[in-house]
């Protein structure tokens, strides 16, 4: 339940950030650049880039789990429900709550999905996958969004404020959330002493 309900807030919350129309993390600039020019809808995108991503996966012999699976199919459908019903705000305090919530949601979303304990996102796992081959994690991770964000920009994806707000605040937050959120592995841990053994 903790994991699909990470993975539904995940995408609702990329569907706030891309009403916010301030920018978008570096994987949706990506879709939304492709989205734009090809037509299909954002979370059909990225659906379909997971599915990419995952096959990268195989060279690096990384095995998904049932949340890797899970990722690719409802963070796609959550974020095309969500725009189907979400109004575009017209003024900046509205788009700025929008940003915010987005960011927000987003972190406590991948508190919850990766806390459950189930498999990694396909985006996550490939940098694990990178790290695990001798390649540093902050070199690979850096290295794939400068080069995802580049593609989507130059595809027509929302670059912006929020494009550096989201750089600046997730990973800090997600510092809080995952291990606030992370299953005890054992019968009467705290989740978040669960978390620090596990580090």
């Amino acid at each position: 339940m903790q994991l699909l309900v990470g993975l539904w807030l995940f995408g609702a919350s990329v569907a706030l950030l891309v009403r916010a129309e301030l920018g978008l993390d570096p994987w949706d600039v990506l879709h939304q650049g492709i989205s734009g020019k090809s037509g299909i809808s954002l979370g059909l995108v990225v659906i379909a880039t997971s599915v990419f991503v995952l096959v990268l996966w195989v060279p690096l012999r990384q095995r998904p789990g049932i949340g890797t699976l899970a990722n690719v199919l409802l963070v796609g459908v959550s974020l095309d429900a969500t725009l189907a019903v979400l109004p575009a705000p017209t003024e900046l305090p509205w788009q700025i709550a929008f940003l915010v919530a987005g960011i927000l949601g987003s972190a406590v979303a991948t508190g919850l999905y990766i806390g459950a304990g189930l498999g990694p996102g396909p985006r996550d796992g490939l940098m694990t996958g990178l790290a695990a081959r001798g390649i540093s994690i902050r070199i690979a991770r850096t290295a794939i969004e400068v080069a995802v964000l580049a593609l989507g920009w130059l595809l027509g994806g929302t670059v912006g404020l929020g494009t550096v707000a989201y750089a600046l605040a997730i990973g800090p937050l997600a510092h809080i959330f995952i291990p606030l959120f992370t299953i005890p592995a054992r019968l009467g841990e705290k989740p978040v002493e669960a978390a620090r053994r596990h580090r």
